[in-house]
């Protein structure tokens, strides 16, 4: 099957949806939920919620997320050396949701555990990816974080998951179902 070419010289710069049709739309795509987290120089710890995060590369193993450029954690994972991505398990609704306040404690009754470079390891998720901060890109109106993945350690924990503005749960399909 080929996909026909666009001449993208006769096609309009201009959009004809809006914001809430595009969100509609990117909610389409099920995502799962991480909290990314670092630690600054001072020895402050900080994380975001996140659900731009994709794998980007098995050699060399590079991960990436997206965040906004107006966030007020910003400057900080732009700073950054290490981070850590925590893939948190279908019981951690509360924790994404604290993570995604604007509370100042968003750590307040979070257990955790330092990783790489004193980034917090949120303990329950399903999985962690220990990362240096490789590069990032300029994505519109956000920044794109690719990371070097350093240290991996999957628990074998449902993840949790994100569609259609509600969280969710994964459920497994019977064998050859979809084909």
């Amino acid at each position: 099957m080929s996909i026909p070419l666009i001449d993208t010289a006769e096609t309009s710069p201009r959009a004809s949806f809006d914001m809430r049709e595009l969100r509609d739309c990117f909610g389409a795509f099920y995502t799962g939920v991480t909290v990314v987290t670092t630690r600054d120089d001072e020895g402050r710890i900080y994380g975001t919620t996140v659900n731009s995060f994709s794998s980007l590369s098995l050699d060399p193993p590079l991960i990436l997320w997206s965040q906004r450029r107006v966030s007020s954690t910003f400057p900080i994972f732009s700073a950054a050396r290490y981070f850590a991505v925590n893939i948190l398990a279908e019981d951690q609704v509360e924790i994404s949701q604290a993570f995604s306040s604007t509370r100042p404690d968003k750590f307040a009754g979070i257990r955790t555990q330092p990783g790489l470079g004193g980034a917090p390891l949120i303990l329950g998720c399903s999985a962690y990816l220990q990362c240096s901060n490789e590069m990032s890109y300029p994505g519109g109106d956000h920044e794109i974080f690719v990371g070097r993945v350093e240290q991996i350690e999957t628990m074998q924990r449902p993840p949790l998951i994100f569609g259609a503005g509600r969280y969710r749960t994964s459920q497994l399909l019977q064998a050859g179902a979809g084909r």
